[in-house]
């Protein structure tokens, strides 16, 4: 409940009255837990976190060229996002938040990066295309799918995924190494 409130309301927006109307409890059960908004506010992070770097270490974990990782990260961090207001939730309040802890994006952005100059180094990159533009390209995808799942789901369930995975298609396009063309016989 508290992930939907911070979510839907950022930091500011969300009072522990609200947080106790919407659990259903009282201030006081509220607060027996969590002395401060603050500090129910770093839970939500850190539950947020944790969720991400599980999906990071299960798709990295994979194995497999570079830019296949990439692919397959982005698709998977569009489809925790548009399902989890724990980790929508977290995006926002470490980006609104004084005192938060880590960026969210710390989570999984440096990942996003190493990979991109793994495929740069590999050849699956074109090699006009410099990885680390190409990795902010990645982060502004996800922070904008993250604002795009917090609006509203347009289209129903799957739709915000639909439009990461065709918008990934695109920049994958646009960065990866022409495909060889086959060698005509003799």
């Amino acid at each position: 409940m508290a992930a939907a409130e911070f979510d839907r309301n950022g930091y500011d927006g969300t009072s522990l009255s609200r947080l106790s109307r919407s659990a259903g409890i009282s201030i006081g059960a509220l607060t027996f837990h969590f002395s401060a908004k603050g500090e129910l506010a770093s839970a939500v992070e850190d539950s947020g976190r944790e969720a991400t770097r599980r999906v990071v270490e299960d798709v990295t974990g994979r194995g497999g060229p570079a830019l296949d990782t990439v692919s397959a990260l982005v698709l998977e961090l569009g489809c925790l996002i548009e399902e989890d207001a724990v980790v929508r939730a977290a995006a926002r309040l470490t980006q609104e938040r004084v005192g938060a802890g880590p960026a969210w994006c710390s989570c999984w952005f440096p990942e996003v990066r190493e990979l991109l100059e793994q495929a740069a180094e590999q050849g699956q990159l074109s090699p006009d295309v410099d990885p680390r533009p190409a990795a902010l390209l990645t982060a502004h995808l996800v922070g904008g799918v993250v604002v795009r799942a917090r609006r509203g789901r347009v289209g129903g369930t799957g739709a915000i995924v639909a439009e990461v995975r065709e918008l990934w298609r695109l920049i994958r396009r646009g960065i990866a190494a022409p495909e060889p063309k086959p060698e005509m016989p003799k």
